[in-house]
């Protein structure tokens, strides 16, 4: 038999349970956000879920809530520069299309550094192999790739041109702009690399590599 203390006491820890599920809500929206930000692929629900161990729901509850931030549709937020997309059935961060052209000069001409060793051996894989997903690149060079790629795509060297019917992965290609630096009109003018490798065609397979 419940008393009325007893009762009492429930319905304080009830009152005082009920607000405390709002920071959880904040504490997701801001995980993905992290996520998001370093994320090189369309990141899916799933994925998120396992990522964050939370139910799918809550997840794409709290995509929908940042989306509404970055558009400037939730009360006090402003339109970012950039979005939050859903592409190839994931989510990834991107910037807004009216912003595309500033961001390119930046990158190209105020922030013209030089391109690290990683950065210039990574290209040359894509070069050669593609259409080639980011994984496939990290396993021929046996290192982690995804900050050089997300450099790579800075710089406009490299894009997207499609996605692996697979697996949903997103294939990089190079872009006009590489030709145009290496002076070449067409990437049938790299040099062949066999003939650069100790045992010819034969060690050049072995890294996956038939170019």
């Amino acid at each position: 038999m419940t008393t009325e203390a007893e009762t009492t006491e429930a319905e304080t820890t009830d009152a005082v349970a009920e607000p405390a599920e709002r920071p959880a809500a904040i504490d997701v929206d801001r995980a993905l956000e992290a996520i998001f930000m370093v994320a090189d692929e369309p990141q899916s629900l799933v994925a998120l879920a396992t990522a964050l161990s939370r139910p799918v729901a809550v997840v794409r509850q709290g995509i929908e809530r940042l989306v509404e931030d970055y558009d400037g549709l939730a009360p006090g937020s402003v339109r970012r520069g950039f979005e939050l997309r859903e592409v190839a059935g994931g989510w990834r961060l991107y910037v807004r299309g009216e912003w595309d052209a500033l961001v390119r000069d930046f990158v190209l001409t105020q922030n013209p550094s030089r391109l690290s060793q990683a950065a210039l051996e990574t290209l040359s894989v894509i070069a050669y192999k593609q259409p080639i997903s980011r994984g496939a690149v990290a396993s021929i060079r046996a290192v982690n790739v995804d900050s050089v790629v997300r450099t790579l795509l800075s710089r406009g060297l490299i894009t997207e041109v499609s996605t692996q019917s697979e697996t949903g992965a997103i294939l990089y290609g190079t872009t006009e702009l590489l030709l145009t630096q290496l002076g070449i009109n067409s990437l049938d003018e790299l040099p062949k690399i066999s003939p650069l490798l100790a045992d010819g065609s034969e060690g050049f397979d072995e890294i996956g590599m038939t170019r």
